[in-house]
């Protein structure tokens, strides 16, 4: 089955039963727990071709649903019925492998993303932010990273449990700093590696 959210629409919720499994088919979407102060931090910003929705397939038995899965873009998506994607998996040992690979991969962003939470202070959060970005939805130009999303600064905001006048004010000093630039909302970093080594 295929399904379309539009931007800032929830997937679904904590606590929701774990019936389906999704593949992205275009757009990014973003995990993040609810904390019971209110706090929401996002664990990963998933793009295209990711598989989310498999506690239940990992730990054996029916879950409910972790995190809050949301459309960080408008977003296409494929479902399935648990159990028809177990089956999958037991008949065809490449589709195994793939999906071993998108969790890895998924792990690793997840870790990023909590190391950039550990930030105290939001440039340093905001700059780390942005080379996930790069890695995860990178694409190499003549100016340098292009990272194929389309963000507002509420959504960057949102990311990194910032607010949007803060993010406003630290893109515009990393765009005077030539760091960066932004073309209708596509940032483009111009030198990861110097942003990098002048943040850390």
């Amino acid at each position: 089955m295929t399904e379309t959210f539009e931007r800032g629409k929830t997937i679904f919720f904590p606590g929701d039963p774990a019936e389906r499994v999704y593949f992205l088919l275009k757009g990014a979407v973003k995990l993040s727990r609810v904390y019971e102060a209110g706090e929401e931090i996002t664990v990963a910003l998933l793009r295209e071709n990711s598989v989310f929705g498999v506690l239940s397939l990992i730990t054996g038995h029916k879950s409910d649903r972790f995190y809050h899965a949301v459309a960080f873009t408008s977003v296409e998506l494929l479902s399935a019925p648990i159990d028809q994607v177990e089956q999958a998996l037991r008949e065809n040992a490449e589709l195994s492998t793939l999906m071993l690979r998108g969790l890895s991969s998924r792990i690793l962003q997840t870790e990023m993303m909590i190391e950039t939470l550990a930030h105290r202070d939001m440039g340093s959060r905001l700059v780390s932010f942005l080379l996930i970005l790069c890695r995860d939805f990178g694409i190499p130009t003549t100016e340098g990273i292009m990272v194929d999303l389309k963000l507002s600064h509420q959504a960057i905001a949102e990311a990194i449990g910032s607010t949007r006048v803060t993010v406003t004010r630290l893109l515009g000093d990393l765009r005077q700093d030539k760091m960066i630039s932004i073309h209708k909302k596509r940032i483009t970093v111009h030198n990861p590696v110097a942003l990098s080594q002048q943040f850390t």
